[in-house]
C-alpha cells in the first residue's frame, strides 16, 4: 500500500478502506499477521486510526485476534464467495425488479450508455475496461431500486468478491457473455418489466458463478 495524504476528517473511514482493499485485493493474505505499527508506518499514519481499523474489519469478519500471534488475517474462503454468489442470485434479483419498476429516465440513460460503453470495449477484446464498467451497472441497479439496506447489502458483496469478479470475468470467454447479459437485462428494465428483470438478473449473477468456479476447477 502507498502513504496517502490523508484528510484528517475522514481519516479513520480511509485507513479502514486501504486495509480491506489490500485484504480483498490479496495483497494481505489469509494467515498473514498484521501489526498496528507495521500498518502505521506503511500508511503513514499514527497508529490509533489503524487499532481502530482493525477493530472494524475484526467485526467485519476479516481479520481475528489471535493470542500470541496479533492480528491475524482471515480474508475471504471460497466457500464465503460461493456463497456470497447464491445469495446474491436471490437479493440482486429482487433490486433489479423494484429497480424497473422505480427507474428514472436519467439512470436509463446512463445504464444504456454503461452498456454501450461495455459493448465498445469489449469489441476491442479491452477486458478490464469492460470489467470496471460492470461494477457502475451493477450500482446504478442499486440505485434505482430506492432500497438502502438493499443498496448497502450488495455493495458489500460486490466489494468482498472483487478477486472473484475479476477471475471470472478474465476467464472462459465470460466478457462478452456478460456485456449480453448485460444488454438483455438493460432491455427488461427500460421496458419496466421486473419480472423479466429478476429472472435475467438471478441467470447472470448463475452464469458468474458457475464460470468462477469452472475457473478455480481448472486451476487445481
Amino acid at each position: 500500500m502507498k502513504k496517502i495524504e490523508w484528510n484528517h476528517a475522514s481519516l479513520g473511514g480511509k485507513v479502514f478502506e486501504a486495509i480491506e482493499q489490500a485484504i480483498l485485493g490479496g495483497t494481505y493474505a489469509a494467515g498473514d499477521s498484521l501489526t498496528e505499527l507495521g500498518l502505521s508506518a506503511e500508511l503513514g499514519v499514527s497508529r490509533t486510526p489503524v487499532r481502530e481499523a482493525l477493530r472494524q474489519l475484526e467485526l467485519e469478519g476479516l481479520v481475528q485476534s489471535v493470542p500470541n500471534k496479533g492480528t491475524v488475517v482471515v480474508g475471504i474462503s471460497q466457500k464465503d464467495i460461493e456463497d456470497i454468489y447464491t445469495i446474491r442470485m436471490s437479493i440482486e434479483g429482487l433490486a433489479c425488479e423494484w429497480a424497473a419498476q422505480k427507474i428514472n429516465g436519467k439512470e436509463l440513460e446512463k445504464l444504456k450508455e454503461i452498456i454501450e460503453l461495455q459493448e465498445f470495449y469489449a469489441q476491442k477484446n479491452d477486458v478490464l475496461q469492460v470489467w470496471q464498467l460492470d461494477r457502475k451497472f451493477h450500482e446504478t441497479i442499486y440505485d434505482a431500486s430506492r432500497s438502502r439496506p438493499l443498496k448497502h447489502t450488495l455493495t458489500n458483496f460486490h466489494n468482498y468478491i472483487q478477486k472473484a469478479r475479476e477471475l471470472s470475468f478474465k476467464s472462459g470467454g465470460r466478457t462478452a457473455l456478460s456485456v449480453k447479459e448485460h444488454r438483455d437485462i438493460y432491455e427488461a428494465v427500460a421496458q419496466h418489466d421486473g419480472e423479466k428483470a429478476r429472472v435475467l438478473t438471478r441467470q447472470h449473477i448463475a452464469n458468474a458463478r458457475e464460470n468462477f468456479l469452472n475457473h478455480i476447477s481448472q486451476e487445481r
